[in-house]
């Protein structure tokens, strides 16, 4: 093989891990059935046209021909997704490996986290804040919050709540009876049937809301940085948010 064919093989081999790495980031948070319907009608597309399949099939499949968003309701996303990641990044939690704003209910951020230090207050309560750093990056930028962060189960203040409960009552961190372990199963139930317990847990969640925006305010830049970029992009992959945030690199705009 010549230099020259070697050097197309690796070029070519790049091209495909890149397209591959951005149809990942436009995929994250599909479900296995999801990305079966995807493949089934990227093929459907290029049978009906006669042609081999190609990634804008993928693409339009992925986003089920869903129009543009708003560009108001677009920029809040964008916001709203840069702030978790920047708190994030700047606690150290871990890897991130992508974030979307192109989804039919908002937007979305794949975060991994590092094991050591996991089991100290100190990383549950940076964990409190990175799940409150949307909400704290829209009242930053728009003086306002949307139901973006609320609304159900799996949002940003149910599962900041439910942490929040946890350390109260059963790891070991509440103010009042460390020691005992209570496994609630219904956390809604036993907030409301003890005002005091709320209370406690919602200081840990305003403590946590200031700590996000005291962060983001010092990291305005790369907050408002990283929000441009994902607002044109829509869906950036670990490593281009890490070049966004570190300013390695300037990431351009489609």
């Amino acid at each position: 093989m010549t230099e020259q064919a070697k050097s197309n093989t690796g070029s070519t081999e790049s091209d495909v891990q890149s397209v591959l790495k951005r149809l990942g980031t436009r995929a994250m948070g599909l479900t296995g059935a999801d990305v079966e319907r995807v493949v089934r009608e990227a093929r459907h597309v290029a049978r009906r046209q006669k042609r081999p399949i190609r990634y804008k099939d993928l693409e339009d499949a992925v986003r089920m021909n869903r129009p543009e968003l708003p560009h108001d309701l677009r920029w809040r996303f964008a916001v709203h997704e840069a702030g978790h990641a920047v708190v994030h990044h700047v606690l150290k939690l871990g890897p991130i490996q992508g974030i979307t704003i192109d989804m039919p209910d908002g937007g979305y951020s794949l975060l991994a986290f590092q094991r050591s230090g996991s089991d100290m207050l100190s990383y549950r309560e940076d964990l409190l804040a990175m799940l409150l750093a949307g909400r704290a990056a829209e009242q930053i930028v728009f003086c306002s919050v949307s139901v973006g962060s609320a609304g159900s189960e799996d949002s940003d203040l149910a599962r900041a709540t439910r942490l929040a409960l946890a350390m109260e009552r059963s790891l070991g961190f509440g103010a009042v009876q460390p020691l005992l372990y209570r496994d609630d199963k219904d956390p809604t139930q036993v907030l409301d049937a003890h005002p005091d317990l709320a209370a406690r847990v919602h200081a840990r969640l305003e403590k946590a809301l200031a700590k996000a925006m005291d962060l983001l305010t010092g990291s305005r830049d790369k907050l408002d940085r990283l929000t441009a970029v994902l607002f044109e992009q829509q869906a950036l992959d670990g490593e281009a948010v890490i070049d966004i945030l570190d300013d390695r690199t300037s990431v351009a705009i489609r």
